[in-house]
């Protein structure tokens, strides 16, 4: 059921966008927005996955990045642009629905995906050769007549929903039986830990071990229930939302991205990282309420 949900939108957007390249309308999108992708070191093309990316998801824009000829770097930028910030509508609204206001998550997804984009560029000086996407077959020549187009997009098409399928449908198990055998709960007792060195309370675990495992938008459902019986405060959720944004589903989001020919440790890492310090940071600047007023009793 989930390698078909995304084979109905992998499917027809690497087709469309395949289609697109050899017609007067993407080149017109690409010379309209050149100048603002080339803060990231992208071309005018790779907006296109950035965009489909983050109005629809993550399969979405592999799907489009699928269609076209990138190097190594702008694929390693796209995809971090986009481990950062895909699917703001669905992922945004489950915020609001926990208690999380839509500006905080929304401000911090684009702002962290802007600030990779532009920090990698300035950093990698590599990257420059054309990346090989694995099973997704090459072009031998250029296409020339509607037929040949065609075909080669549904090529393009069927090997992308092929590759990610064989990635996607053992993840998917093996969550279904982590949830049925009660691990997710285990899980989140054994991050109990880490939800304090970030400067939660221990009841954020289960909110934290949902996002962690199974995202946003697939762990909406577990983590509204565990804001509702646990209690978590708006703060404490509101931090969780924090780190979640920078590396919900990070193991999964990683995996997916193996495909394209990136290296995804850095990938892990960057993002990983860039959680635990921003969350941090955040929960320094905003104290929890009884330590405030701890401090001010023992002052007077």
């Amino acid at each position: 059921m989930t390698t078909w949900k995304l084979g109905k939108v992998i499917f027809p957007i690497t087709l469309i966008v395949t289609i697109l390249q050899f017609t007067p309308v993407l080149p017109w999108i690409i010379h309209l927005i050149s100048p603002l992708m080339g803060i990231f070191g992208l071309s005018g093309d790779a907006a296109i996955p950035l965009v489909i990316g983050n109005a629809l998801n993550l399969y979405a824009g592999i799907g489009a990045i699928l269609s076209l000829e990138l190097t190594v770097k702008e694929v390693f930028i796209l995809a971090m642009m986009l481990s950062f910030s895909h699917n703001l509508f669905i992922e945004s609204t489950v915020a609001v629905k926990v208690g999380v206001k839509m500006w905080i998550i929304l401000a911090v997804r684009i702002g962290l995906a802007i600030t990779a984009g532009i920090v990698i560029n300035l950093v990698w000086q590599g990257g420059g050769e054309i990346a090989q996407y694995g099973m997704v077959p090459e072009a031998a020549v250029q296409p020339d007549t509607w037929g040949a187009i065609v075909l080669l997009g549904l090529q393009r098409a069927v090997f992308g929903v092929l590759q990610l399928a064989v990635i996607v449908i053992p993840l998917m198990v093996i969550i279904q039986i982590a949830k049925d055998l009660k691990w997710l709960d285990a899980f989140s007792k054994a991050v109990a830990p880490v939800t304090r060195f970030l400067g939660m309370r221990e009841n954020t675990s289960m909110t934290l071990a949902s996002g962690l495992l199974i995202g946003l938008a697939m762990g909406s459902a577990v983590m509204i229930q565990a804001v509702e019986e646990d209690g978590v405060s708006k703060r404490d959720v509101t931090l969780a939302f924090i780190f979640l944004v920078a590396c919900h589903a990070v193991i999964e989001d990683t995996l997916i991205f193996i495909p394209l020919g990136i290296p995804v440790w850095p990938l892990f890492l960057i993002r990983v990282t860039t959680a635990v310090v921003l969350t941090i940071a955040v929960a320094r600047l905003w104290k929890q309420p009884g330590r405030a007023t701890r401090k001010e009793a023992v002052h007077i």
